[in-house]
């Protein structure tokens, strides 16, 4: 496969929403049915969750590293505990990039949609934080986001490494939203951009987010973008510039991804 999920340019705010698609895609409708039943039954859920980590462990293991990837021990061992961050539709192998031995949380929403995730990021040894950081900022912060960024920088700050989305859902897409930068000024702590990419690969063109199905048998890589430190004193115009230095960070980190992926040579 050769498609390659476009990047939305920065608008000048994160968080403005887009308007959803009228018709969902195929994906979605069969997600829809299943999400009921998969909430009432953990046993269903458990047995689907384990399922999906070992197709993850399996597509990530049968493509090989390129020349050019980071090394993620080293980064991690350097930057820990840090604020690891990937965007929407571009996040689903991200479980299989922490090391074995780095104790890190994952934030997810309390939706249904997020409750799979969160079950399938446990099995790879995460601890997972239920709230949404996405939209907080400096003047609104919602109550549920507040305890979630709170919860987030306890947990850096008793040496755990951190991971969430840099984009706000069904928000504009590749558009990093200020929470992740909040928690970069309480905790002192660096956001660092992480990106993978596959030869092999599905987008999901109906998708809000252009979802990537990763695929097995190709080539990957792994980017690690410039980190972003946020002064404990930021005002308002710092903290929007850090939001832009984030998504900056991680666009270049996806971009060089897929470059070397797809490079012919």
């Amino acid at each position: 496969m050769t498609d390659v999920p476009p990047v939305v340019s920065a608008s000048k705010m994160g968080g403005r929403r887009r308007p959803r698609s009228a018709k969902p895609g195929p994906f979605k409708v069969l997600w829809r049915r299943i999400r009921t039943p998969l909430a009432e039954s953990r046993f269903v859920a458990d047995m689907v969750a384990f399922a999906l980590a070992q197709a993850l462990r399996f597509i990530y293991l049968t493509n090989r590293t390129v020349a050019g990837s980071d090394s993620l021990d080293k980064a991690y061992a350097s930057l820990a505990p840090g604020i690891a961050t990937f965007w929407h539709g571009q996040h689903l192998m991200a479980p299989c990039m922490k090391p074995r031995w780095l104790k890190m949380a994952a934030l997810f929403s309390k939706s249904r949609d997020a409750e799979l995730n969160a079950r399938v990021a446990e099995r790879f040894g995460f601890e997972t934080v239920r709230g949404s950081g996405g939209r907080t900022n400096a003047h609104n912060a919602d109550k549920g986001g507040a305890r979630a960024l709170i919860m987030m920088k306890r947990l850096l700050d008793t040496g755990r490494s951190v991971a969430m989305i840099a984009d706000i859902p069904h928000g504009t897409p590749r558009d990093a939203g200020l929470g992740i930068v909040m928690l970069a000024k309480f905790s002192g702590r660096p956001v660092v951009p992480v990106a993978l990419a596959t030869s092999r690969r599905k987008v999901i063109a109906s998708s809000w987010d252009k979802t990537t199905i990763n695929l097995p048998f190709g080539r990957k890589a792994v980017v690690v973008g410039e980190p972003v430190y946020v002064p404990a004193d930021a005002n308002e115009a710092l903290l929007e510039a850090k939001r832009r230095e984030v998504t900056a960070s991680l666009d270049a980190a996806t971009a060089k991804a897929y470059g070397l992926v797809d490079r012919t040579s």
